[in-house]
């Protein structure tokens, strides 16, 4: 009887970290352009100019200075979740699927590497 394979083996637990290392380092450096444009946005915006323009100029700020906001807050989480899945691969849960206690395969974790969920489960809490 062929047995289901429970856990990824510390070589190819190896793999997969510093797949999420490489993706980590990327987003930090994302997120922190993203905070230092924002930081830059919030800076300027001091000049007095005057009339219908400058109205127009600040909608426009603003706008831009909430979708910096939360490219931020989409890229935090990410971070998070990047952080989470290395935590899992320190504590060995790292691959299995929490709802069904299945080995996600490597084929997923390579594209989504953070995720929790086969496509199965995934798919099943739509």
């Amino acid at each position: 009887m062929n047995e289901e394979k429970k856990f990824y083996s510390a070589e190819e637990l190896k793999e997969f970290e510093s797949l999420i290392n490489d993706k980590l380092e990327k987003a930090r450096k994302e997120l922190l352009y993203i905070k230092e444009s924002l930081s830059k946005k919030n800076d300027e915006g001091t000049d007095n100019t005057s009339g219908t323009m400058k109205l127009l100029e600040d909608g426009a700020d603003t706008a831009e200075k909430e979708s910096f906001t939360q490219l931020a807050a989409r890229q935090q989480k990410f971070v998070q979740q990047l952080e989470n899945a290395v935590a899992r691969i320190k504590n060995g849960t790292y691959g299995v699927c929490i709802d069904t206690g299945r080995l996600i395969p490597k084929e997923r974790l390579r594209a989504v590497p953070h995720t929790q969920h086969t496509i199965e489960a995934k798919m099943n809490k739509r």
